[in-house]
């Protein structure tokens, strides 16, 4: 399972069945979890945790150090959970001291080639990040945001749960839960409704936040006047709950 001419340090962790291809190194303070496949001329640095089932890709280049020059070698780490596919060239970062030490990826996450994950960004689990889609530090992605193609995300951005972005989009601002964006502005395009349909929203609960969307960008209301129109209308579907709870806690404000 792994190849002669891998590259692995003794004080790396590789549990059973994990495999790692030709050319790969694998540095200290790495572990990895079962059944892990490790392709060809892939660098890993440590400390980095990952998972078990996950797929990397050829010359990805996993855990190195930060590009910040805050960054002073402290002992940071990059953890990553199961599940994950990613693919060729994909560079994610380790964490920096001034942003809590780590970056995070959750579990059954699809990050496609060219991507570049920077320190201390927080991804949660079901994410699609197409090719060329690039988060700057301090990110969060909630789960099953799906981002287009050369997508760009300014640092300390949050985007919320079922959010869609188009190829190209700018992200500036956090993005609430279930919208659809575009644009290198960054400009709300509606609700994500196919990909809540495919997750098993009904039809009621589809409609109630299609609502809260005309509430939120359609109605002139100031935001405060929004918010106060989402809490009325939140004890009948918590899905409207969760989305006026993201607004009111955006320390950097939302897309609108």
């Amino acid at each position: 399972m792994i190849a002669p001419s891998a590259i692995i340090h003794p004080d790396a962790r590789l549990a059973s069945g994990v495999s790692v291809g030709p050319y790969s190194v694998i540095a200290a303070g790495v572990e990895i979890g079962e059944n892990t496949w490790i392709g060809p001329h892939v660098v890993i640095n440590g400390p980095t945790r990952i998972g078990r089932d996950n797929k990397i890709y050829q010359f990805a280049s996993i855990g190195d150090a930060p590009q910040d020059k805050k960054y002073q070698g402290e002992d940071t780490r990059l953890e990553i959970g199961d599940g994950n596919t990613i693919r060729e060239y994909v560079t994610i970062n380790r964490g920096t001291v001034q942003g809590g030490g780590v970056t995070r990826l959750g579990d059954d996450n699809w990050i496609m080639a060219y991507v570049h994950i920077a320190h201390d960004c927080m991804l949660g689990n079901h994410i699609i990040m197409s090719n060329n889609a690039s988060l700057a530090g301090h990110v969060t992605l909630e789960d099953h945001v799906i981002l287009g193609g050369f997508t760009l995300v300014h640092q300390f951005c949050r985007l919320g749960a079922h959010s869609f972005t188009a190829f190209n989009t700018g992200i500036a601002k956090d993005v609430p839960p279930y919208l659809i964006v575009s644009d290198y502005r960054g400009v709300p395009h509606g609700l994500n409704t196919e990909g809540l349909k495919r997750r098993g929203f009904s039809t009621e609960t589809i409609e109630n936040l299609r609502r809260a969307y005309k509430v939120l960008y359609r109605s002139n209301l100031t935001l405060d006047q929004a918010l106060e129109r989402l809490s009325e209308m939140a004890p009948g579907c918590p899905e409207i709950g969760v989305m006026a709870d993201f607004v009111a806690k955006s320390s950097r404000g939302i897309i609108r």
